[in-house]
């Protein structure tokens, strides 16, 4: 692996941001959105709408420039004001040229929208690490790039051209991990997890040691020295950061490894044991069912099936 863990989390989650298209909105309108295995990811380029989650807090105001990412495990409403009776998104008919549906009367508002797929994994690794709902505004520094990408994605589905649908979901791809960015930089919304470890600055030269080589056996010792603090001190802020203790999170680590090997190559599963740290077959066999809840192989099984 690599001394990024940002990248790393994001390859091992092989979470696949999708361009999905859009929608143009006047009036009175309101459209009910779904995430399931999803995070949902909505950018608002022209006017303004409310958010409604359907636990019933209070709506979320959503301006031009701002982009909003559901963590896909509620549905929540988009709509021009409170009241309006929404229209679930499988009933709105998507023009299949420019992938871009139509609400109300007029286009006062524009929304381009995506998902990135959880399935892979089931979503753990990248759903843990945020919270329920991520709302980036267009006030902050990440913005001008946010803009750009945003246009950029525009661009593509007003051109048609060959690879559009392509260049379309790698746009995206981008925009997600810009939001990621913005996460880093305001931590403390962030649920205990890797991510908000990674924020941590006196915290990551330890999380890049453990990304940089997760097959050694590293020891608590080692990894205070690296974030200059004492044995107790890094691990209790590792865990009040990550949510579990350092060595904890090198074994999930591991087996966060193991898993995407599993679901993508035919390594046997005793040379698989060894690249995550692992001597025998036998212990790391059961160090993954502990974790992930079912053995390798059948785990190997269910993803291929």
């Amino acid at each position: 692996m690599s001394l990024d863990p940002l990248s790393d989390a994001l390859a091992v989650a092989d979470a696949r941001c999708v361009f999905s298209g859009g929608f143009t909105a006047g009036g009175d309108w309101a459209i009910r959105l779904r995430g399931r295995d999803k995070l949902k990811v909505n950018a608002v380029v022209r006017g303004h709408c409310l958010l409604v989650s359907e636990d019933g807090g209070e709506p979320l105001r959503v301006e031009a420039g701002d982009i909003v990412v559901s963590d896909g495990r509620r549905s929540y409403v988009l709509c021009s004001a409170p009241g309006v009776a929404p229209l679930d998104s499988k009933q709105v008919e998507v023009d299949p040229g420019d992938r871009m549906a139509h609400l109300g009367d007029g286009e006062a508002f524009l929304c381009v929208s995506g998902h990135i797929d959880l399935s892979r994994d089931s979503g753990d690794l990248l759903r843990r690490a945020l919270p329920e709902m991520i709302h980036v505004r267009a006030a902050t520094v990440e913005a001008p790039v946010l803009g750009w990408l945003i246009g950029q994605l525009l661009g593509e589905m007003a051109a048609g051209r060959a690879g559009s649908g392509f260049a379309s979901d790698q746009i995206a791809q981008l925009l997600f991990l810009q939001v990621l960015r913005v996460c880093l930089v305001d931590a403390q919304t962030l649920p205990a997890g890797w991510l908000r470890a990674l924020a941590d600055e006196r915290l990551a030269p330890a999380l890049r040691l453990m990304h940089g080589d997760p097959s050694r056996p590293w020891q608590l010792d080692e990894l205070a020295r690296a974030a200059a603090m004492s044995r107790t001190t890094f691990a209790l802020r590792f865990k009040e950061a990550a949510g579990v203790p350092p060595l904890t999170y090198l074994l999930n680590w591991r087996m966060s490894l193991a898993a995407r090997a599993l679901r993508e190559d035919d390594t046997p599963v005793g040379a698989l044991a060894q690249s995550v740290g692992y001597t025998s077959e036998s212990a790391f066999s059961n160090a993954f069912k502990r974790t992930v809840g079912v053995a390798p192989k059948r785990y190997r099984d269910a993803a291929r099936g």
